[in-house]
């Protein structure tokens, strides 16, 4: 279920109600009756839930989560568990967003207020010209916040943190001595888009940003919420500006990254992970404790625990700097030849 402090629950609906709304057809009408609660993936749903699945291979998960009904391909409705409802679509994840969208809502802050009298802040706080914050939101003492820095409903922020001015926190928790420096933006929407009839269609993303104690996160740089868990970044974990870690990404404790990173969805990192500038990482890769990436490396493998890695495609980095001197030997040999 989304974290109702963040997100407004717009149900129950009907079996019935959600197919037409998403355009999909029961298989067995009887069933339209039944009330869901929320959407949810395979991972976590459960029986007031509805899910969606496109690859077979993921069959016995369904089996094992069994929700009360799945978005599925006419081509797959053989897979969905007894007492699990198919709603048969050609489109599952589409479908999917759409009840979604009817199902949950992301709380916005409205009104004349800036600072909502539902915020719960504790004393000794530093608020500058132009702060906004929502109801909801808890922020604890000692904490600065520059002007017109932007805080959401229902987001946590613990003591002594400082957040630059122009920042937006939305969909997030942070922890004690977190820093966040002037036009981060945490916790927007992950990068999540399937094929609508319609056209390409936003998925929306139920998740959070899980910030803990002394993070910092530099200027510009964004840290995208989930699309259904959590994107988290460890403690005292230290983030150049303009960098970029995607949604459902976790990231160890102690580790730094250079300016331009780029972090791809669902990329786990170990603690002391240490990323050179402009790195960038494919998604649903991991990289272990205290691995170390090198500059402007393109890693598209797991990377063990200790290892160094450099290149595009990145690899170990001795075997990268061999292939780097072979080449540039050879590019010489060739050039003397042509003479």
């Amino acid at each position: 279920m989304p974290d109702p402090r963040f997100f407004e629950d717009l149900g129950p609906v009907t079996l019935a109600e959600l197919a037409e709304v998403t355009g999909a057809k029961l298989a067995d009408a009887a069933e339209g009756e039944r009330s869901v609660r929320a959407v949810a993936v395979l991972a976590q749903a459960q029986p007031d839930t509805v899910t969606f699945l496109t690859d077979r291979k993921y069959a016995e998960a369904l089996a094992q989560s069994r929700p009360i009904g799945v978005f599925v391909s006419a081509g797959n409705a053989d897979l969905v568990p007894e007492g699990c409802a198919a709603l048969i679509t050609a489109m599952p994840h589409a479908a999917y967003a759409a009840a979604a969208n009817r199902l949950h809502r992301p709380r916005r802050h409205t009104g004349a207020e800036a600072v909502s009298r539902e915020a719960m802040l504790e004393d000794g706080l530093t608020l500058s010209p132009g702060v906004v914050i929502g109801p909801g939101a808890r922020v604890g003492r000692g904490t600065v916040i520059g002007a017109n820095a932007v805080i959401g409903p229902g987001v946590a922020i613990g003591r002594d943190c400082v957040i630059g001015a122009n920042a937006s926190i939305g969909f997030a928790l942070l922890g004690d001595r977190v820093s966040i420096l002037a036009g981060a933006r945490i916790g927007e929407p992950g990068f999540g888009a399937t094929g609508a009839a319609q056209g390409v269609i936003d998925v929306p993303q139920l998740g959070r940003v899980i910030l803990q104690d002394g993070v910092t996160i530099g200027a510009n740089s964004c840290v995208d919420r989930g699309a259904f868990e959590d994107t988290v970044v460890g403690e005292n974990t230290k983030i150049d500006n303009l960098v970029h870690i995607a949604h459902n990404v976790r990231v160890g404790r102690n580790c730094v990254m250079a300016a331009y990173t780029g972090i791809s969805g669902s990329v786990t990192i170990g603690d002391g992970v240490a990323f050179g500038g402009r790195a960038g990482v494919a998604d649903h890769i991991s990289i272990g404790d205290r691995a170390q990436i090198a500059a402007a490396a393109g890693l598209f493998r797991n990377v063990p625990a200790g290892e160094t890695w450099g290149g595009v495609p990145a690899q170990p980095i001795r075997k990268w700097m061999r292939e780097v001197a072979w080449l540039s030997k050879s590019a010489g040999v060739r050039k003397g030849s042509d003479k």
